[in-house]
């Protein structure tokens, strides 16, 4: 299959069923509320993080750690998933901060008291 195939492919899916991304945020404290086209997350910053979602992407929250960015543009609801993810990707050791749904975080050992 071309890339043209595939771009015309997942515009007629789009259309018809739609693209979703679910992004889950870890943490104690760390929440998140949509205001508008406003996406506010507190993720450990000293003042919160607002997210400006642009057109044609609808933002849901569930349980203030839950968010589904749809969309029919498969490449913009991944874009935008990306960029939300990147405000605070998981960090190795408690695995705080936002990931896919589903995404696996590499843990790491951290330091320990010598006997």
């Amino acid at each position: 299959m071309a890339l043209s195939e595939t771009l015309v492919a997942n515009m007629v899916k789009g259309v018809s069923m739609g693209f979703e991304r679910n992004l889950e945020i870890a943490g104690v404290g760390y929440r998140a509320e949509i205001a508008g086209k406003t996406l506010k997350l507190v993720i450990g910053f000293s003042a919160p993080v607002e997210y400006t979602v642009p057109d044609g992407i609808q933002v849901k929250v569930d349980k203030q750690v839950n968010i589904a960015v749809s969309g029919i543009d498969k490449q913009l609801v991944g874009r935008v998933a990306a960029e939300i993810r990147s405000l605070k990707k998981p960090e190795p050791y408690k695995g705080k901060g936002i990931k896919y749904a589903g995404e696996q975080v590499r843990r790491k050992v951290g330091k320990s008291v010598g006997a």
